[in-house]
């Protein structure tokens, strides 16, 4: 790496795009502890041998074998019409079946999900495998009287409450494809998602907790019912649960022959059955819209027999769920992770799943760990964002309570290795395993990961490729990058998996033009080699075999030719004791095209000094080299986060390059966006750092700068 600008050469700006320089320092191993091993679903090394390439793709038969089947497949990859793959061909089953009917027999008092409302002082509700199976019939009864039926969609906006996964269910249930909004998204972005997806049918709740708050929800809907209107889409019912039983929350007043609350529909159901409809492996399941700043959202749809396979195989063997687990998955439904990983896996394999409703530190940031007490889990599964959260507001916090996780996971992005060591000394009391997860919304289930029994856990890095998943790492000329090499590129998976999904709803170019055409040297071919999976990730892998994810490829900052991944840079900011949170943007600069400026957030009982400027500064140098060298740290009061959880780097770019933020309406904290306005463009115009007028690619690059 340069020293420094003057070192800078023309090769290093003529390097491949997918470049982006790597100067991580590895770290240490942590092997799993034997008591974890011992009682470990998947703890011999030889379950590697029966996924290796040669056994593909009949290897995945092994996760097949986990659910019940009214037909079993006559084909296990259809490859025909690549890349539109289909997994299980010919088999029949349904998804509300396996995650609640053939558990009745075995354990039907068993808690299937318990319910933490964010109020501390309610009492959390455990439903039992019994007690879902009617609540499920019961709602799929509902939706059958409304004249839904296999192949139409249903779009819900729902929070973190029971009644999501019973909707859920009900309409797997009956074949209807269920597309869910999470909560905090606008009621016109829920719009544009019922017109994409063609749903006539709305599921909402009239509030729900947020920080302290009943929130009126049901006001969103009508936000929803117009913006699908404007698009084309009618809305025909939106049905309304109640928070509290027989009560309204909502100060939004029901639309007399629209709205109609669920209750009321359910008492003309009550005890009714419905049986499971045997539905193709290959029918969708539901519909999950990643979130975009512009343009059509993307549906991602998910098969039946291809996702739920997958989803339970890797519950299994690396979330290590155990029937007789209790299993906290801390995240949202309204993301993939939350389908995955909070309903259908967990359910497929018959365990306790936790559902909680509120924000994770209220009213204090013990409230994870009372909870976790409480209930006894033993299975902790959350994201980086919430665990730099937690790490800043209540760093003490786990120490307090006497909670025990063999197992904790994380997942959404790239974890810092500071960050890790916190969760692992921490949270998981040097007695859990980690298992750091890399996946996408397209991809239904992990990709990359440590095999927690088998493999030690390395801080920063999400592991080696999960079973039967062979990814590449390639630049942008096709030619791969090797391990160890000290270089990254774009990863792909070179194989389709039984996750993967079908195609993006109503938009199947630019399902191929998004994922597959970057790579596909042969349009024609059904060989699925000739069809990498490109996920739009940068990644390096060293020479252990372990990948280490750096974000999205576009989620660089170009400093003189060099690309420097914006986790990397943060990840160096994190080694600061003092610093709890860390964002880097680029500003534009006349010289070096880029630079880089830090955002940073302090942990409780520090106050910003010139002196934690330097201790960043020099940390960056130390870590990256002098081309890294931000232009300016900024030490701000918070950073502008989503309402789930994550930080705004766009917000700030704008900030710190005197454009316009843009809508900041949804923000968890948007007041917090003016302080820091004020605070750094104040600081720069004494500086002399003016505003200047940018360039339209300039303007473009800094407001779509980590914007989801």
């Amino acid at each position: 790496m340069a020293d420094d600008l003057d070192d800078v050469t023309d090769e290093s700006s003529e390097s491949s795009e997918a470049l982006i320089a790597v100067h991580w320092r590895e770290e240490g191993y942590y092997p799993p502890p034997a008591s974890f091993v011992a009682q470990a679903n998947a703890s011999d090394p030889a379950i590697r041998e029966q996924f290796t390439e040669d056994k593909y793709p009949d290897c995945f038969t092994a996760y097949a074998d986990l659910l019940t089947w009214y037909k079993k497949w006559d084909t296990v990859l259809d490859t025909s019409n690549a890349p539109f793959w289909k997994w299980w061909v010919g088999g029949e089953l349904n998804a509300s079946y396996n995650c609640v009917d053939r558990h009745l027999e075995t354990h039907p008092n068993k808690a299937a999900l318990i319910f933490v409302p964010e109020p501390e002082g309610d009492a959390h509700q455990a439903i039992t495998y019994r007690e879902l199976y009617v609540r499920v019939n019961e709602f799929a009864a509902v939706l059958r009287e409304l004249g839904l039926k296999a192949g139409d969609r249903i779009t819900f906006h729902m929070p973190m409450v029971p009644e999501l996964p019973v909707a859920m269910l009900a309409a797997a249930r009956l074949g209807i494809i269920h597309s869910q909004v999470f909560a905090g998204f606008s009621g016109t972005a829920a719009g544009h998602r019922i017109a994409d997806s063609g749903s006539t049918v709305l599921v909402t709740i009239d509030g729900y907790y947020r920080s302290g708050d009943l929130l009126d929800h049901k006001v969103k809907a009508d936000e929803a019912v117009e913006a699908a209107a404007k698009e084309g889409q009618q809305v025909d019912k939106v049905l309304v649960f109640r928070r509290y039983p027989g009560q309204y929350s909502a100060k939004t007043p029901m639309v007399e022959g629209r709205d109609v609350f669920v209750d009321d529909l359910l008492a003309a159901h009550k005890g009714e059955i419905v049986e499971p409809v045997a539905l193709k492996a290959t029918d969708p399941l539901f519909l999950m819209y990643t979130s975009g700043t512009t343009g059509r959202p993307k549906g991602c749809q998910h098969s039946i027999g291809g996702y739920l396979s997958y989803v339970a195989g890797t519950s299994k063997y690396y979330q290590d769920i155990h029937p007789d687990d209790t299993y906290w998955c801390m995240a949202d439904i309204g993301w993939i992770t939350g389908h995955s990983y909070i309903v259908y896996g967990p359910l497929a394999l018959g365990t306790t799943s936790v559902i909680y409703e509120g924000t994770p530190n209220y009213p204090d940031a013990g409230r994870p760990w009372r909870i976790a007490r409480q209930l006894g889990v033993n299975i902790f599964h959350t994201s980086p964002t919430a665990i730099r959260m937690l790490r800043k507001v209540g760093p003490d916090e786990p120490a307090k309570y006497d909670f025990h996780f063999k197992h904790m996971t994380t997942v959404g992005e790239p974890i810092e290795p500071e960050v890790w060591r916190w969760y692992y000394d921490n949270v998981g009391k040097d007695e859990a395993v980690i298992v750091d997860t890399w996946w996408q919304t397209e991809t239904g289930g992990f990709l990359g990961s440590t095999l927690p029994a088998i493999d030690s856990a390395k801080p920063g890095s999400c592991g080696p490729a999960a079973l039967g998943i062979y990814p590449v790492i390639l630049d942008e000329d096709s030619n791969e990058v090797p391990a160890g090499s000290g270089k990254a590129g774009n990863i792909c998976i070179r194989n389709p998996w039984p996750g993967v999904f079908q195609t993006i709803w109503g938009q199947p170019d630019r399902f191929v033009s998004t994922y597959y055409a970057k790579y596909n040297k042969d349009p024609k071919s059904t060989d699925w080699r000739d069809w990498p999976y490109f996920a739009g990730d940068g990644a390096t892998q060293a020479a252990d075999g372990y990948f280490r994810i750096l974000g999205r490829v576009d989620d660089v900052i170009n400093v003189a030719g060099h690309r420097l991944g914006t986790k990397e840079l943060e990840s160096a900011a994190l080694t600061v004791n003092e610093v709890a949170e860390a964002a880097a943007v680029p500003v534009v600069d006349d010289v070096r095209g880029r630079m880089v400026e830090m955002y940073i957030a302090l942990k409780p009982g520090f106050d910003a000094s010139p002196e934690i400027e330097a201790k960043v500064k020099a940390a960056i140098e130390t870590d990256i080299g002098k081309i890294a060298r931000p232009k300016n740290i900024w030490i701000v009061p918070d950073m502008p986060k989503t309402r789930s959880g994550k930080i705004m780097r766009r917000v700030i770019a704008a900030t710190s390059n005197f454009t316009d933020t843009g809508d900041i309406t949804t923000l968890a904290n948007p007041e917090v966006v003016e302080k820091i306005r004020e605070q750094v463009q104040t600081a720069k115009r004494a500086k002399g750092e003016a505003p200047r007028e940018l360039s339209e690619t300039e303007l473009h690059e800094i407001k779509s700068f980590g914007a989801e």
